[in-house]
């Protein structure tokens, strides 16, 4: 808990800046999350921060990322312990908010969160199922069975399907995760992605998603293709508890670590067809 000066002495929020953002990887280790620089500075890249300080410290941060006119998505909404209970989180996650116009907003909450959001309008409309551990070796679903590196007349049909599935315009931020990493698309009979995979490293190793599929089986082939390439690696995949993959994960060598609510402030996306998301790129990026 502070004193009365200390909180009088918070100035913002303001703008999250490059300089923040080691000081943002500290605030983040505090809860034990895994976020390395590099982390922070992918995810900022993509979307706008804000900061609460005292002098050149600081205290609090917030983040968001705009996908079109119709959504956008927050996370890294964290205030440093020593500051809990002077209402900052409620002051910057507002402050957050203001900026994202009229849009329907999408967030995983933790515990500590969950209430906050429940004040602010949000509602739950999924739960988020955390699996990480060291990839096992691969046996039977070891085979790309269709899965293979995608090529540069692929994105349209990557674009598409992610719209698809997503009800967003994600094209920055699909075209900067493969930059960053892997794509592998789950081609058809008919020569055209009908799925595909992003492999990239994360905090502790390595994060797979955004995994874009058909059905469950073809994001199982998705998602074997990428852990063949990760034995022994450590690996982290954030999927909905609806997508039929948690039991068959854990015989991948990942355990279930956490499940979090899915919430949103205004309407849920609707995909349309039949490709959903079964990985995401990461729980604040979507």
């Amino acid at each position: 808990m502070v004193d009365e000066i200390m909180t009088d002495a918070i100035s913002g929020p303001d703008a999250l800046t490059a300089e923040d953002l080691p000081q943002a990887v500290a605030l983040s280790a505090a809860l034990s999350w895994p976020h390395r620089l590099e982390d922070w500075r992918f995810a900022c890249g993509l979307g706008h921060g804000l900061a609460l300080r005292i002098g050149d410290r600081l205290i609090a941060s917030a983040c968001a990322w705009s996908y079109g006119d119709k959504f956008a998505t927050v996370g890294s909404i964290i205030v440093d312990n020593q500051f809990q209970g002077q209402r900052l989180g409620s002051r910057i996650f507002d402050a957050l908010m203001s900026t994202l116009g009229g849009r329907s907003v999408i967030l995983v909450a933790t515990l500590d969160g969950l209430e906050l959001y429940r004040r602010r309008g949000f509602v739950t409309f999924d739960q988020n199922c955390q699996y990480q551990g060291i990839a096992a070796n691969l046996t039977e679903d070891r085979a790309s069975q269709g899965v293979e590196p995608a090529e540069g007349t692929d994105l349209p049909a990557v674009l598409e399907l992610d719209g698809a599935a997503t009800a967003m315009t994600r094209r920055e931020l699909i075209a900067r995760l493969i930059e960053a990493g892997d794509l592998r698309v789950l081609r058809g009979q008919d020569g055209r992605p009908h799925g595909f995979a992003i492999t990239r490293e994360f905090g502790r190793g390595h994060v797979i998603g955004p995994v874009v599929a058909e059905s469950s089986d073809d994001a199982r082939k998705l998602l074997a293709d990428a852990l063949s390439r990760l034995q022994g690696k450590f690996v982290r995949i954030d999927t909905s508890i609806g997508s039929e993959l948690g039991a068959w994960l854990v015989t991948q060598g990942l355990a279930h670590v956490d499940t979090l609510n899915t919430m949103v402030r205004g309407d849920p996306p609707q995909p349309s067809g039949p490709a959903r998301v079964y990985g995401l790129a990461s729980q604040s990026l979507g």
